[in-house]
């Protein structure tokens, strides 16, 4: 028998990792149309199993492997990728990762590619963490997980709702505030 409480959570915890990619997507525009990044959500590979009903749903698994949750190019042709991961504990675990994932994050940053690990707790507080630095996690912090309070130097802000995870990786805009129109620096 299925336990209420923990289907509760469930969703709770998919309406919330879809909003934290919502608010991703929301900043994926904001750099794009600012001039200063085109990154777009990977899509996930996935093969029917059965014919959609009459509402259109249908049964599906998926085909490959996770690849990073976005991928891209930021200003200065310099190729992206990340992961993003919400979590309502006050900690992240290392395992949120597959090891497919860990594997290609860490493909990507060999071959010079700004790879990193964007992670939300409770929708409140954002951080950019580098690759390097979630992959050696036990041996930067001691331990498989990490907390907030741990994690300051990577920290984003995320004014009006859009997280500004480039934040330090390409020109500063010229004038305004995030989520404004404006126009970066040549």
């Amino acid at each position: 028998m299925r336990d209420p409480r923990r289907q509760l959570q469930g969703r709770q915890a998919k309406v919330a990792g879809e909003h934290f990619e919502n608010m991703i997507a929301g900043a994926c525009r904001f750099y794009e149309e600012s001039h200063l990044a085109k990154i777009e959500k990977t899509p996930e590979p996935m093969r029917p199993l059965r014919a959609p009903n009459g509402s259109g749903q249908f049964l599906a698994c998926y085909t490959k492997q996770a690849q990073p949750d976005f991928k891209g190019a930021i200003y200065g042709g310099r190729a992206f990728v990340m992961e993003a991961k919400h979590t309502d504990a006050d900690r992240i675990e290392r395992s949120r990762l597959t090891q497919e994932q860990l594997d290609e994050l860490e493909s990507y940053h060999a071959i010079g590619a700004r790879a990193f690990v964007l992670v939300s707790f409770s929708l409140r507080q954002f951080f950019r963490i580098p690759w390097p630095v979630w992959r050696d996690m036990r041996e930067r912090f001691g331990r498989l997980y990490v907390k907030p309070e741990e994690l300051e130097e990577y920290r984003v802000s995320a004014p009006g709702g859009i997280i500004k995870f480039l934040e330090g990786l390409v020109p500063p805009l010229r004038h305004g505030s995030f989520g404004e129109e404006q126009v970066r620096d040549e």
